[in-house]
């Protein structure tokens, strides 16, 4: 077996270790004691919330479910509550949320939720076994935090390659002071999908564990018409594969029966990804049976955006339509009007929009891979556009995190770092040997080698990306703030071979993932432990 399956393995098997004894301080030599997931640091940090008193109480169930993706596509999967996104929860910043996970997945496959972007307390964030025990089949599990920042958030497991199924849904925590004014909110949620269609998220990973070496080309070949020079991570200067969506498997790039090469696109700097999907969602729905929101002309909604995508990002946007960019992983960035949008996996954007007159297609262009998911907006009379529509507005100013700055109430007070810690992000799909600083994280001892630092300091990370693919880099149990000025997010796209520097006070104390929110890449190793000291 070798070490990545090991690894998945392992982790699925941890519901038998104590969180407890698995999260202390190290036992290593010359390693400094750390706090505790649920020591008493972590608890005096949660009583330091402003609580309203209110607490929102949910039941979630993780099963088998056959899903009806639309057009007649159905597939077999594991879901909250037989949905795809699951059903959305929303309560006001400064109540509790107490969800009750109920695991009722197939016999021995253990899980967890994680509160992706929410600054709640360690024991709850949901990383098996690095702050609680995993889940087992048959079980339940309550997580109880207060949610205090108001924004646009999601939840999904951290075992394993599971967030690739149907196992993720929005969370909103509005804020009861909201300042933005508007007729009415559209949750837009993006996804890339294979599970039960072409196959599982475990054979993809298996697939692209294996390297290229391994590749399973299925009729003997998968080559025809791909020059070599695209085969692996390289970058290169070639132009941005077009990114007209579809409702079928993309026919580009070189691949096996999952993995995707030759896939390139300029906005992110080289490969645009590992997997080869057959389709995209939006909101659950493939292109050729879309959702559809239907609103009237002239009134405002605030469109609540989320990447819950594995391998994928998307070029987003609205036909006919610009867009006003209000807020990033849930923090207010100084507006800023554009066409379309560049999200990364585990991003969120809040814009706004007026609506016009007709019926107008939303599209999620996968970056780079020729195909995408679409939405219509319809607020009039008017036929739909077609499955594959490409609006001129893709292909027009499009926003990334790094043109925006913070709103001036969320930015950090001006203070130099106390601490500087280099974040390199190495390995390649040659090998498939994704990881941090060159050594692939384990997660059956996330305690063995942490990056430490202590409360109340301000901690730099120096995202240097040693590879020659993007990576969105998402932190655990806190926002980071990009640069002196830019936005305040908890996912980050480090573009390859250059270098992002990042800010955040060490505020809530635990140990924290942080990690490439490709799940792939992830859970080969490019994950690390940001752990305070106690």
């Amino acid at each position: 077996m070798n070490s990545i399956n090991r690894r998945s393995v392992l982790l699925a098997g941890l519901g038998a270790v104590g969180a407890g004894a698995l999260a202390a301080c190290s036992n290593s030599a010359g390693t400094p004691g750390l706090v505790s997931p649920s020591g008493s640091q972590v608890a005096h940090a949660e009583k330091k919330r402003a609580g309203t008193g209110r607490q929102h109480r949910i039941t979630l169930t993780a099963a088998p479910a056959v899903l009806d993706l639309g057009g007649g596509i159905r597939a077999r999967t594991w879901a909250f509550d037989g949905r795809a996104p699951g059903r959305e929860v929303r309560l006001s910043a400064g109540d509790t949320l107490a969800a009750e996970l109920s695991n009722q997945l197939p016999d021995k496959t253990a899980t967890s939720i994680h509160w992706h972007g929410i600054a709640l307390r360690n024991d709850m964030d949901g990383v098996p076994p690095a702050t609680q025990t995993a889940v087992r089949a048959g079980s339940n599990f309550t997580y109880r935090f207060i949610a205090d920042a108001p924004g646009t958030y999601f939840f999904h497991p951290h075992v394993g390659v599971q967030l690739d199924r149907a196992l993720y849904a929005p969370l909103i925590v509005e804020d009861p002071r909201e300042p933005l004014a508007y007729d009415d909110e559209w949750v837009v949620v993006l996804d890339d999908w294979v599970d039960g269609v072409t196959g599982t998220p475990d054979e993809v990973f298996a697939e692209l564990g294996r390297g290229m070496g391994g590749m399973d080309m299925g009729d003997g070949s998968g080559m025809e018409g791909h020059d070599m020079h695209h085969m692996g991570n390289t970058g290169g200067d070639t132009a941005a594969a077009s990114s007209s969506p579809s409702s079928a498997p993309s026919p580009g790039g070189m691949s096996g029966r999952f993995m995707l090469m030759g896939a390139e696109s300029d906005l992110l700097g080289g490969d645009a990804g590992d997997v080869k999907y057959p389709y995209h969602l939006v909101n659950g729905r493939i292109p050729a049976d879309p959702d559809v929101y239907t609103g009237k002309p002239g009134k405002k909604v605030r469109l609540r955006i989320i990447n819950a995508g594995s391998d994928t990002a998307y070029r987003v946007a609205l036909g006919g339509h610009r867009l006003t960019v209000t807020h990033t992983d849930g923090f207010p960035v100084q507006h800023q009007q554009t066409d379309a949008l560049l999200i990364g996996m585990g991003e969120r954007y809040d814009v706004l929009v007026t609506l016009g007159d007709g019926v107008f297609p939303l599209v999620a262009a996968a970056e780079g891979k020729n195909t995408g998911g679409l939405a219509l907006v319809r607020t009039g009379s008017g036929s739909a556009p077609s499955a594959t529509v490409r609006p001129k507005e893709l292909d027009g100013l499009i926003m990334t995190a790094s043109q925006l700055r913070s709103a001036d109430d969320v930015r950090l007070k001006s203070a130099p770092a106390d601490v500087t810690h280099q974040i390199k992000l190495t390995g390649g799909m040659a090998r498939y040997n994704w990881a941090i600083n060159g050594k692939p994280f384990d997660m059956t001892a996330p305690d063995a080698a942490p990056i430490v630092v202590e409360e109340g300091r301000r901690v730099r990370l120096d995202f240097v990306n040693d590879t020659t693919m993007w990576h969105p880099m998402h932190l655990h149990g806190h926002t980071y703030q990009l640069g002196d000025t830019g936005p305040r997010k908890d996912t980050a796209i480090v573009l390859p071979k250059t270098k992002l520097s990042v800010f955040f006070d060490a505020d809530n104390p635990g140990q924290w993932m942080l990690h490439c929110h490709n799940a792939y890449h992830g859970e080969a190793g490019m994950m690390t432990n940001i752990a305070y000291r106690s």
